[in-house]
């Protein structure tokens, strides 16, 4: 039986802005491709708030989450994640509570604690050095705006009371599991660039996990790279061409390299530390990737995977996205 049979699958988008494209370019190919996972049988799509990003554009969150919902029909859409610390839990609860009234049943909000930016954007973003800290705190405010039962009397988010918007708890590290754990919440590890904790951050979050009135029993969301070509060649040459915009990103601070410059860094101990980050990759032609998913989904003792399409141009992601949807027999299950 295929893996998905068992594990279902979901996709982040990074809402990557492409060489030669524009954060138009990039957004409206986040619309289509969701509107392909849709039609292809995937569980959701989430995206990630990362700031102050040349190549990403998904860093108003809630506002592209509400762009993609409004041209899709049926298809989960999250975030994955807000970083709550950015924000106060109650204008979240407003925004993620408003995209729920607007589509019933549809809406995730995952949550993070990073900044997801660098430190002096941090500071542009208005956010105190120390508010991670605040972190569990922040997330059961924010769970009981959405819920209701609102912790601060005589404040309520409106829209956003009484709709239980699901929460899930982003990591990498043992402290989400705990957090998870805790508060009886789905627990979503950030494998696809994190993958050194993987084992002992679910683990721990299997062994100590809590129920709530959300979750029953613990729940893993494990994220994982994909590049899926109709060749493998191809599928190569689309994930070289990644790794040598990622340098640009994480290692040149947006500078531009040569190919040359940029496979030289890759091969150094620096570069070679990136490559470690995307560890979880899978890169091939569709049955390649689908075999490589399957054992990956045991690996990680994952009840969904979330996949990370790494392709280098919008069309090669969408074809990514279909390849493995077709492979793995998703609109089927």
């Amino acid at each position: 039986m295929p893996f998905n049979a068992f594990v279902p699958m979901s996709i982040l988008d990074l809402a990557f802005i492409g060489r030669g494209e524009t954060a138009r370019d990039s957004l409206e190919g986040s619309v289509r491709l969701a509107q392909l996972a849709e039609a292809s049988g995937y569980r959701r799509i989430w995206y990630a708030e990362h700031h102050n990003m040349s190549s990403i554009a998904s860093s108003a969150t809630s506002v592209l989450i509400a762009h993609v919902a409004a041209n899709t029909q049926t298809i989960r859409l999250g975030s994955g994640g807000v970083m709550l610390p950015n924000h106060s839990p109650l204008t979240i609860a407003e925004q993620f509570g408003t995209l729920e009234t607007l589509h019933p049943g549809r809406i995730d909000l995952g949550l993070g604690r990073a900044p997801g930016s660098d430190l002096v954007t941090m500071r542009a973003l208005r956010r105190d050095e120390r508010s991670a800290e605040n972190f569990p705190s922040d997330v059961v405010e924010l769970q009981g705006y959405l819920s209701g039962h609102t912790r601060i009397r005589g404040v309520n988010a409106i829209p956003g009371t009484g709709t239980n918007v699901p929460l899930y708890i982003l990591g990498s590290s043992i402290f989400g599991a705990q957090l998870a754990a805790e508060l009886g919440l789905p627990y979503a590890f950030a494998s696809h660039f994190a993958p050194n904790t993987l084992h002992d951050a679910v683990a721990t979050y299997r062994r100590d996990f809590k129920p709530s009135a959300q979750l029953d029993r613990p729940y893993v969301i494990a994220g994982v790279n994909v590049t899926a070509a109709d060749s493998d060649a191809a599928a190569v040459q689309q994930s070289l061409t990644v790794a040598r915009s990622r340098v640009a990103l994480l290692i040149g601070g947006g500078r531009s390299f040569s190919d040359e410059e940029a496979d030289a860094i890759l091969a150094s101990p620096q570069g070679r530390s990136l490559t470690q980050m995307m560890k979880y990759t899978a890169v091939g032609t569709p049955a390649v990737v689908k075999d490589y998913l399957d054992a990956f989904a045991r690996h990680a003792d994952a009840d969904e995977l979330i996949v990370v399409h790494q392709s280098s141009t919008t069309e090669a992601r969408l074809r990514s996205v279909e390849l493995l949807a077709d492979v793995s027999g998703l609109a089927t299950v």
